[in-house]
Protein backbone atom coordinates (compact mmCIF):
# COMPACT_ATOMS: atom_id res chain seq x y z
CA UNK A 1 0.00 0.00 0.00
CA UNK A 2 1.33 3.43 -0.82
CA UNK A 3 1.01 6.71 0.95
CA UNK A 4 -0.48 9.42 -1.16
CA UNK A 5 2.63 11.52 -1.81
CA UNK A 6 3.88 8.71 -4.05
CA UNK A 7 1.20 9.76 -6.52
CA UNK A 8 3.94 12.03 -7.88
CA UNK A 9 5.63 9.01 -9.42
CA UNK A 10 2.29 8.15 -11.06
CA UNK A 11 1.49 11.65 -12.35
CA UNK A 12 2.24 10.58 -15.91
CA UNK A 13 -0.39 7.87 -15.57
CA UNK A 14 -3.19 10.32 -14.73
CA UNK A 15 -4.18 10.81 -18.33
CA UNK A 16 -4.52 7.14 -19.24
CA UNK A 17 -6.23 6.30 -15.94
CA UNK A 18 -8.62 9.20 -16.41
CA UNK A 19 -11.48 6.81 -17.11
CA UNK A 20 -10.83 4.59 -14.06
CA UNK A 21 -13.17 6.32 -11.63
CA UNK A 22 -16.42 5.87 -9.80
CA UNK A 23 -18.83 8.43 -8.37
CA UNK A 24 -18.65 9.73 -4.39
CA UNK A 25 -20.47 8.27 -1.43
CA UNK A 26 -18.59 8.62 1.82
CA UNK A 27 -19.62 9.48 5.34
CA UNK A 28 -20.68 13.13 5.53
CA UNK A 29 -19.65 13.90 1.95
CA UNK A 30 -22.45 14.92 -0.37
CA UNK A 31 -23.57 12.20 -2.75
CA UNK A 32 -23.87 13.40 -6.32
CA UNK A 33 -26.42 11.96 -8.70
CA UNK A 34 -25.36 9.59 -11.46
CA UNK A 35 -26.05 12.21 -14.20
CA UNK A 36 -23.87 14.67 -12.28
CA UNK A 37 -21.11 12.07 -12.12
CA UNK A 38 -21.24 11.67 -15.88
CA UNK A 39 -21.08 15.45 -16.31
CA UNK A 40 -18.02 15.67 -14.06
CA UNK A 41 -16.42 12.78 -15.91
CA UNK A 42 -16.52 14.86 -19.09
CA UNK A 43 -15.54 18.14 -17.42
CA UNK A 44 -12.50 17.15 -15.34
CA UNK A 45 -9.49 15.50 -16.99
CA UNK A 46 -7.80 14.19 -13.81
CA UNK A 47 -9.11 11.78 -11.20
CA UNK A 48 -7.46 10.62 -7.99
CA UNK A 49 -8.82 7.56 -6.16
CA UNK A 50 -8.18 7.44 -2.41
CA UNK A 51 -8.99 4.98 0.33
CA UNK A 52 -11.46 6.00 3.03
CA UNK A 53 -9.63 5.60 6.39
CA UNK A 54 -10.74 2.54 8.43
CA UNK A 55 -12.64 4.74 10.90
CA UNK A 56 -13.92 7.16 8.28
CA UNK A 57 -12.78 10.69 7.55
CA UNK A 58 -14.31 12.27 10.66
CA UNK A 59 -13.22 15.87 11.04
CA UNK A 60 -10.71 15.42 8.25
CA UNK A 61 -13.55 15.73 5.74
CA UNK A 62 -14.17 19.30 6.93
CA UNK A 63 -10.49 20.14 6.46
CA UNK A 64 -10.56 18.62 2.98
CA UNK A 65 -13.64 20.62 1.98
CA UNK A 66 -12.12 23.80 3.38
CA UNK A 67 -8.83 23.31 1.54
CA UNK A 68 -10.52 22.54 -1.76
CA UNK A 69 -12.88 25.50 -1.53
CA UNK A 70 -10.28 28.05 -0.44
CA UNK A 71 -7.22 26.93 -2.37
CA UNK A 72 -8.55 25.85 -5.76
CA UNK A 73 -12.18 26.99 -5.65
CA UNK A 74 -15.49 25.18 -5.86
CA UNK A 75 -15.62 25.26 -9.65
CA UNK A 76 -12.24 23.53 -9.98
CA UNK A 77 -12.92 20.16 -8.38
CA UNK A 78 -15.57 17.51 -7.84
CA UNK A 79 -15.79 14.25 -5.93
CA UNK A 80 -17.77 11.06 -6.08
CA UNK A 81 -17.85 7.59 -4.65
CA UNK A 82 -14.82 5.58 -5.72
CA UNK A 83 -16.44 2.21 -5.12
CA UNK A 84 -14.30 -0.37 -3.33
CA UNK A 85 -10.78 -1.71 -3.82
CA UNK A 86 -9.52 -4.76 -1.92
CA UNK A 87 -12.67 -4.56 0.19
CA UNK A 88 -12.10 -0.94 1.22
CA UNK A 89 -14.29 2.06 0.42
CA UNK A 90 -12.76 4.67 -1.86
CA UNK A 91 -13.47 8.20 -3.03
CA UNK A 92 -12.69 9.74 -6.40
CA UNK A 93 -11.54 13.36 -6.53
CA UNK A 94 -11.69 15.25 -9.83
CA UNK A 95 -9.26 18.06 -10.71
CA UNK A 96 -8.77 20.35 -13.69
CA UNK A 97 -4.99 20.19 -13.63
CA UNK A 98 -2.09 18.26 -12.12
CA UNK A 99 -0.94 21.18 -9.94
CA UNK A 100 -4.24 21.16 -8.01
CA UNK A 101 -4.10 17.39 -7.55
CA UNK A 102 -0.49 17.59 -6.38
CA UNK A 103 -1.29 20.40 -3.97
CA UNK A 104 -4.12 18.38 -2.42
CA UNK A 105 -1.85 15.36 -1.98
CA UNK A 106 0.81 17.48 -0.30
CA UNK A 107 -1.81 18.99 2.05
CA UNK A 108 -3.15 15.58 3.16
CA UNK A 109 -0.22 13.11 3.14
CA UNK A 110 -2.01 10.77 5.57
CA UNK A 111 -4.40 9.63 2.84
CA UNK A 112 -3.59 6.61 0.68
CA UNK A 113 -3.77 6.04 -3.05
CA UNK A 114 -6.21 3.39 -4.22
CA UNK A 115 -5.23 3.21 -7.89
CA UNK A 116 -4.81 -0.56 -7.84
CA UNK A 117 -1.60 -0.67 -9.89
CA UNK A 118 0.19 -2.78 -7.27
CA UNK A 119 -2.49 -5.44 -7.09
CA UNK A 120 -1.83 -8.90 -8.57
CA UNK A 121 -4.73 -8.60 -11.00
CA UNK A 122 -3.52 -5.32 -12.52
CA UNK A 123 -1.93 -5.35 -15.94
CA UNK A 124 -1.40 -2.76 -18.66
CA UNK A 125 0.57 -2.49 -21.90
CA UNK A 126 1.83 0.86 -20.58
CA UNK A 127 3.43 -0.38 -17.37
CA UNK A 128 6.26 1.98 -16.32
CA UNK A 129 9.66 1.25 -17.82
CA UNK A 130 8.21 -1.50 -20.00
CA UNK A 131 7.85 -3.86 -17.02
CA UNK A 132 5.90 -7.06 -17.28
CA UNK A 133 3.22 -7.67 -14.67
CA UNK A 134 4.80 -8.71 -11.39
CA UNK A 135 8.29 -7.41 -12.15
CA UNK A 136 10.10 -4.84 -10.03
CA UNK A 137 7.34 -4.32 -7.50
CA UNK A 138 7.69 -1.49 -4.99
CA UNK A 139 10.81 -1.79 -2.86
CA UNK A 140 11.45 0.53 0.04
CA UNK A 141 9.94 3.61 -1.55
CA UNK A 142 9.30 5.00 1.89
CA UNK A 143 11.73 5.54 4.74
CA UNK A 144 12.03 7.72 7.81
CA UNK A 145 14.94 9.75 9.14
CA UNK A 146 15.01 11.36 12.57
CA UNK A 147 18.78 11.53 13.13
CA UNK A 148 19.66 15.10 14.08
CA UNK A 149 22.19 17.14 12.15
CA UNK A 150 24.39 17.42 15.23
CA UNK A 151 24.35 13.62 15.64
CA UNK A 152 25.52 13.22 12.04
CA UNK A 153 28.28 15.78 12.55
CA UNK A 154 29.47 13.83 15.61
CA UNK A 155 29.53 10.55 13.69
CA UNK A 156 32.02 12.09 11.26
CA UNK A 157 33.89 14.35 13.67
CA UNK A 158 37.24 12.91 12.57
CA UNK A 159 36.59 14.34 9.08
CA UNK A 160 36.28 17.88 7.87
CA UNK A 161 32.51 18.18 7.72
CA UNK A 162 30.28 20.91 6.30
CA UNK A 163 26.54 21.20 6.90
CA UNK A 164 24.76 22.71 3.89
CA UNK A 165 21.39 21.06 4.44
CA UNK A 166 19.64 23.96 6.12
CA UNK A 167 17.03 23.16 8.76
CA UNK A 168 16.18 19.46 8.49
CA UNK A 169 12.86 18.34 9.88
CA UNK A 170 12.55 14.67 10.93
CA UNK A 171 9.96 12.64 9.08
CA UNK A 172 9.13 10.28 6.22
CA UNK A 173 10.83 10.47 2.83
CA UNK A 174 9.02 9.62 -0.39
CA UNK A 175 10.36 9.33 -3.96
CA UNK A 176 11.17 12.62 -5.69
CA UNK A 177 11.34 14.43 -2.33
CA UNK A 178 14.39 16.21 -0.95
CA UNK A 179 16.28 14.21 1.66
CA UNK A 180 19.60 14.52 3.52
CA UNK A 181 22.68 12.74 2.18
CA UNK A 182 26.35 12.83 3.15
CA UNK A 183 28.66 13.15 0.15
CA UNK A 184 32.15 14.25 -0.89
CA UNK A 185 33.15 17.88 -1.26
CA UNK A 186 36.71 17.64 -2.50
CA UNK A 187 38.71 16.61 0.58
CA UNK A 188 35.81 17.06 3.00
CA UNK A 189 32.37 15.61 3.60
CA UNK A 190 29.21 17.64 3.40
CA UNK A 191 25.63 17.18 4.51
CA UNK A 192 23.24 18.38 1.81
CA UNK A 193 19.71 17.76 0.58
CA UNK A 194 19.15 15.97 -2.73
CA UNK A 195 16.15 14.72 -4.67
CA UNK A 196 15.37 11.01 -4.35
CA UNK A 197 15.55 9.38 -7.77
CA UNK A 198 18.60 8.97 -10.02
CA UNK A 199 18.37 9.51 -13.81
CA UNK A 200 16.55 6.68 -15.60
CA UNK A 201 18.21 4.79 -18.46
CA UNK A 202 17.15 6.58 -21.66
CA UNK A 203 15.98 3.31 -23.18
CA UNK A 204 13.13 2.96 -20.66
CA UNK A 205 11.72 6.47 -21.01
CA UNK A 206 8.55 6.70 -23.05
CA UNK A 207 8.18 10.50 -22.78
CA UNK A 208 10.43 13.47 -21.98
CA UNK A 209 9.48 13.15 -18.32
CA UNK A 210 11.88 11.19 -16.11
CA UNK A 211 10.41 10.27 -12.69
CA UNK A 212 13.78 8.91 -11.54
CA UNK A 213 15.01 5.54 -10.24
CA UNK A 214 14.93 5.14 -6.47
CA UNK A 215 16.70 1.76 -6.05
CA UNK A 216 19.74 0.40 -7.93
CA UNK A 217 20.41 -3.35 -7.97
CA UNK A 218 22.33 -4.06 -11.17
CA UNK A 219 25.64 -2.27 -10.63
CA UNK A 220 27.09 -3.98 -13.71
CA UNK A 221 24.80 -1.93 -15.95
CA UNK A 222 26.68 0.57 -18.14
CA UNK A 223 24.09 3.19 -17.19
CA UNK A 224 25.20 3.19 -13.53
CA UNK A 225 28.91 2.78 -14.13
CA UNK A 226 29.63 6.52 -14.32
CA UNK A 227 28.32 7.05 -10.75
CA UNK A 228 29.95 4.11 -8.96
CA UNK A 229 33.30 5.75 -8.23
CA UNK A 230 34.03 7.24 -4.79
CA UNK A 231 33.31 10.79 -5.99
CA UNK A 232 29.65 9.91 -6.60
CA UNK A 233 29.01 7.65 -3.61
CA UNK A 234 27.03 8.94 -0.66
CA UNK A 235 25.48 7.85 2.62
CA UNK A 236 21.73 8.20 3.10
CA UNK A 237 20.72 8.59 6.77
CA UNK A 238 17.82 6.34 7.76
CA UNK A 239 16.25 5.41 11.08
CA UNK A 240 13.52 3.11 9.74
CA UNK A 241 12.25 1.92 6.36
CA UNK A 242 9.07 0.33 5.08
CA UNK A 243 8.24 -2.63 2.86
CA UNK A 244 4.67 -3.11 1.54
CA UNK A 245 2.76 -6.00 3.13
CA UNK A 246 0.42 -6.39 0.18
CA UNK A 247 -2.80 -4.93 -1.20
CA UNK A 248 -4.81 -3.23 1.52
CA UNK A 249 -2.41 -4.31 4.29
CA UNK A 250 -0.18 -1.27 4.76
CA UNK A 251 3.57 -1.38 5.42
CA UNK A 252 5.92 -3.28 7.65
CA UNK A 253 8.54 -1.00 9.19
CA UNK A 254 12.09 -2.05 10.02
CA UNK A 255 14.66 -0.40 12.28
CA UNK A 256 18.15 -1.24 13.51
CA UNK A 257 18.24 -3.99 16.11
CA UNK A 258 20.37 -1.84 18.40
CA UNK A 259 20.67 1.86 19.11
CA UNK A 260 23.41 2.56 16.59
CA UNK A 261 22.96 4.66 13.44
CA UNK A 262 22.52 3.22 9.98
CA UNK A 263 22.81 4.51 6.43
CA UNK A 264 21.77 3.30 3.00
CA UNK A 265 24.67 2.90 0.57
CA UNK A 266 23.84 5.58 -1.98
CA UNK A 267 25.03 7.09 -5.23
CA UNK A 268 24.45 10.69 -6.33
CA UNK A 269 24.51 12.96 -9.37
CA UNK A 270 24.85 16.75 -9.22
CA UNK A 271 23.35 19.48 -11.38
CA UNK A 272 21.37 16.99 -13.46
CA UNK A 273 19.01 18.58 -15.98
CA UNK A 274 15.74 16.73 -16.65
CA UNK A 275 11.97 17.05 -16.64
CA UNK A 276 10.81 15.54 -13.37
CA UNK A 277 7.34 17.06 -13.56
CA UNK A 278 5.79 18.29 -16.75
CA UNK A 279 4.34 21.37 -15.08
CA UNK A 280 7.81 22.45 -13.88
CA UNK A 281 9.55 21.90 -17.21
CA UNK A 282 13.27 21.21 -17.19
CA UNK A 283 14.94 21.62 -13.79
CA UNK A 284 18.49 21.21 -12.51
CA UNK A 285 18.76 19.01 -9.43
CA UNK A 286 21.13 17.08 -7.23
CA UNK A 287 19.84 13.49 -7.26
CA UNK A 288 20.44 10.29 -5.31
CA UNK A 289 19.34 6.66 -5.01
CA UNK A 290 20.52 3.74 -2.92
CA UNK A 291 21.68 0.23 -3.70
CA UNK A 292 19.65 -2.91 -3.07
CA UNK A 293 20.62 -6.53 -2.64
CA UNK A 294 19.08 -9.90 -1.84
CA UNK A 295 17.05 -9.79 1.40
CA UNK A 296 17.96 -11.29 4.75
CA UNK A 297 15.49 -13.66 6.40
CA UNK A 298 13.58 -10.93 8.23
CA UNK A 299 13.02 -8.64 5.24
CA UNK A 300 12.63 -11.61 2.90
CA UNK A 301 9.56 -12.74 4.82
CA UNK A 302 7.87 -9.52 3.67
CA UNK A 303 9.69 -8.75 0.42
CA UNK A 304 11.36 -11.87 -0.98
CA UNK A 305 13.24 -10.20 -3.83
CA UNK A 306 15.40 -7.44 -2.34
CA UNK A 307 16.29 -5.12 0.51
CA UNK A 308 18.30 -1.88 0.77
CA UNK A 309 22.05 -2.08 1.26
CA UNK A 310 22.46 -0.96 4.88
CA UNK A 311 25.74 0.17 6.43
CA UNK A 312 25.84 0.33 10.23
CA UNK A 313 29.55 0.44 11.06
CA UNK A 314 32.02 3.32 10.79
CA UNK A 315 34.51 1.25 8.79
CA UNK A 316 31.76 0.42 6.29
CA UNK A 317 30.91 4.11 5.88
CA UNK A 318 34.53 4.96 5.17
CA UNK A 319 34.92 2.03 2.77
CA UNK A 320 31.81 3.01 0.84
CA UNK A 321 32.85 6.64 0.57
CA UNK A 322 36.48 6.10 -0.38
CA UNK A 323 37.46 2.58 -1.47
CA UNK A 324 37.81 1.40 -5.09
CA UNK A 325 34.58 -0.07 -6.31
CA UNK A 326 35.98 -3.62 -6.36
CA UNK A 327 36.23 -3.35 -2.57
CA UNK A 328 33.16 -1.21 -2.00
CA UNK A 329 31.04 -3.67 -4.03
CA UNK A 330 31.52 -6.25 -1.27
CA UNK A 331 29.22 -4.11 0.88
CA UNK A 332 26.32 -4.82 -1.50
CA UNK A 333 25.06 -7.69 0.64
CA UNK A 334 22.16 -8.26 3.01
CA UNK A 335 22.39 -7.13 6.60
CA UNK A 336 22.68 -10.09 9.02
CA UNK A 337 19.33 -11.52 10.06
CA UNK A 338 19.70 -10.17 13.60
CA UNK A 339 20.64 -6.67 12.40
CA UNK A 340 17.05 -5.44 12.14
CA UNK A 341 13.84 -5.49 14.15
CA UNK A 342 10.25 -5.09 13.06
CA UNK A 343 8.35 -2.10 14.41
CA UNK A 344 4.75 -0.94 14.03
CA UNK A 345 5.43 2.72 13.28
CA UNK A 346 8.36 4.68 11.84
CA UNK A 347 10.97 6.07 14.18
Amino acid sequence: MRKMPRFRLAMSRFIWVANHWCSLNVLSMTRRSSPQAKTDDRAFPLRLRLYVPPNGFGRLSDAMYLWLDRVIGRDSYAWHSGGTTAGRECIALYFRNAADAEGFCAAFPELELADGTRYPGYSSPALPFGRKTGEDEALCNLYNVSTTQEAMRQLFRSFEFTDKAGNLEPGSIYPDRLAPIIRHNREALELVRARWGMPSPPSVLKTVRDPGVTNVRNTSSPHWRRWLGPAHRCLVPVTSFAEPLGPGKGNQWFAAAGDGPMFFAGIEARDWQSVRKVKDGETTDDLFAFLTTSPNAMVGAIHPKAMPVILNEAKQWETWLSAPFELALKLQRPLPDDGLRMIENPI
